[in-house]
C-alpha cells in the first residue's frame, strides 16, 4: 500500500503536528506501508525559511528512509490576515504542483488540517492519483479561528465552513485527534465514519530508565537541587494564555525556591518578556525551543509541568500533546484546561492537578498542593507513566491506525 502524507508542517520543525506524524509515518512504515511526505520548506515557528532551505522551490530527501518532498512557501514575520492567507495559499498551490508531477499513483492520500485549505491540494491530488482521501483533523477549522479572533471576516468564514463541510463529504475516512472533535464533526456528519486518531508518546524514546544524569541540566542553568522547578515547553502562543503563569509567578515570588520555566518559541513570546519586566518577575526565565533530543535531560531535572489554555468552550476537546511526554518521565501535570482533558488525566488517570483556566489564584494554589507534598507528586508521576503507557502508547496507537486505513 502506498500513503502520502500531506501536511504544511513537518520535522526538521519543532512542534505537536510535525512531532505526531514523523511517529505516525515511521511506525505505519515498519509495519510495511510504503509512506512519502509532501510538506513546506521548513519556516516554523519562527517563520524564517531554515537557512539550508533557503532559496529552494523543491528538493527531496530521506529522514529515516521516509521519502520527504518539500515545495516552497511564503514565510513573513507578519501578523497580518493577508500574509497569513498568502503563507497558506502558498503552499496549497506549489504542493498541488509538486504532488502531481513528481509523485506517482497514491492508495490512501492523509492531510493534516489545519490549515483547512490545504483540503482543495488534497481533493485535487487524491484525484489525479486515484487514492482514497483521509481527512485528518487537529483542530477544528473554521470555529477555532473564529473563536480565537484570528479570523473576523464573515465572507471568508463562511467561504472556509463551505470548504471544510467539502473535505468531510469527499474523505472516505475522517480521522480527528481528540474526542471532542471526533464527536462534532460526528453529529454534522452521522453517515461520515470518524476515527479517533489519538496522539501519544513514544514509550522508548522518553523511557524514565534511561541513564540520564540528573541534576547536570540544573547545575548548567544556576538552579540548586532544592528548587522546586515549574516547567513550560511548546508554543508560547495566544491560545495557550500563558499569561497566567507569570501572574502566579508574581503571587508565588516569597517562596524562593519555586522556580518557574517557560521554553520554546512562538508570537507571543514577545509580550510575555515584557510583562516579565513589567511585573519585575526574578523567579521565572524564559528559554528558546531545543530539539526532541534534548527534551529528556530537562523534564527529568524538573519537578512538574503546566499544561495551560485559554478558557474558551472550544478548548474543553482539546488535548495538549505536551501533555504526554511529561507523563511518560512520571512528572505531574497541572493542568489548565477544562473539558476532555482534565476528564482523562486527572479524574481517570489521576496524573496531575487542575486549575481553572486563565485563574492564576487557583494555579498557585495548586503548585503550593505540590510544593508541600512530595509524596503526592512522586504518586501522580507513577499513576502518568502507568496511564500513558496503557492507553496513549504510540506503537499501539500506529498498529490500530494501520488496521483503519487498511480496510480503505
Amino acid at each position: 500500500m502506498k500513503l502520502l502524507i500531506l501536511t504544511q508542517y513537518f520535522p526538521p520543525e519543532i512542534g505537536a503536528p510535525q512531532n505526531r506524524l514523523y511517529e505516525l509515518a515511521l511506525r505505519l512504515q515498519k509495519n510495511g506501508i510504503d509512506v512519502s511526505v509532501l510538506t513546506a520548506m521548513p519556516n516554523y515557528p519562527q517563520m524564517k525559511i531554515h537557512e539550508s532551505y533557503k532559496g529552494k522551490c523543491y528538493c527531496k530527501e530521506t529522514l529515516n528512509e521516509l521519502k520527504i518532498h518539500r515545495a516552497w512557501i511564503y514565510v513573513s514575520q507578519s501578523k497580518s490576515i493577508i500574509s497569513r492567507l498568502l503563507n497558506y495559499f502558498s503552499f496549497v498551490i506549489t504542493a498541488f504542483f509538486i504532488g502531481a508531477f513528481k509523485l506517482k499513483k497514491q492508495d490512501v492520500l492523509m492531510v493534516e488540517s489545519p490549515p483547512l485549505f490545504l483540503g482543495i491540494t488534497a481533493y485535487l491530488l487524491a484525484k489525479l492519483k486515484g487514492a482514497k482521501l483521509l481527512f485528518n483533523v487537529s483542530d477544528l477549522w473554521p470555529e477555532s479561528a473564529e473563536k480565537l479572533g484570528i479570523i473576523t471576516n464573515k465572507t471568508l468564514l463562511s467561504i472556509a465552513t463551505k470548504l471544510e463541510e467539502f473535505c468531510y463529504r469527499k474523505a472516505a475516512l475522517i480521522s480527528g485527534q481528540t474526542q471532542g472533535i471526533v464527536n462534532n464533526i460526528s453529529e454534522r456528519f452521522p453517515n461520515k465514519k470518524v476515527y479517533w486518531l489519538k496522539n501519544g508518546v513514544d514509550i522508548n524514546f522518553y523511557d524514565v530508565n534511561k541513564n540520564i544524569e540528573k541534576n547536570v541540566w540544573r547545575q548548567e542553568n544556576n538552579y540548586s537541587t532544592e528548587d522546586f522547578i515549574l516547567f513550560y515547553g511548546g508554543i508560547i502562543g495566544h491560545a495557550q494564555g500563558l499569561e497566567v503563569i507569570l501572574n502566579a509567578a508574581k503571587k508565588l515570588e516569597e517562596y524562593k525556591n519555586i522556580k518557574f520555566i517557560l521554553l520554546g518559541n512562538g508570537p507571543e513570546k514577545e509580550n510575555l518578556l515584557k510583562l516579565k519586566d513589567n511585573l519585575n518577575l526574578t523567579n521565572l526565565r524564559f528559554f528558546d525551543a531545543v530539539p526532541k533530543s534534548q527534551m529528556q535531560r530537562i523534564i527529568t531535572d524538573t519537578n512538574a509541568s503546566i499544561i495551560p489554555l485559554k478558557r474558551l468552550d472550544l478548548f474543553k476537546g482539546a488535548i495538549p500533546s505536551k501533555i504526554f511526554e511529561n507523563l511518560a518521565l512520571k512528572k505531574p501535570i497541572i493542568l489548565g484546561v477544562e473539558g476532555e482533558a482534565e476528564e482523562l488525566f486527572i479524574k481517570q488517570g489521576k496524573c496531575g492537578v487542575s486549575f481553572t483556566p486563565e485563574d492564576s489564584e487557583d494555579l498557585a494554589k495548586q503548585i503550593l498542593k505540590l510544593y508541600n507534598d512530595r509524596n503526592l507528586v512522586a504518586e501522580l508521576g507513577e499513576n502518568g507513566l502507568k496511564y500513558v503507557s496503557e492507553n496513549f502508547n504510540r506503537d499501539k496507537i500506529a498498529k490500530e491506525f494501520y488496521s483503519q486505513i487498511s480496510n480503505l
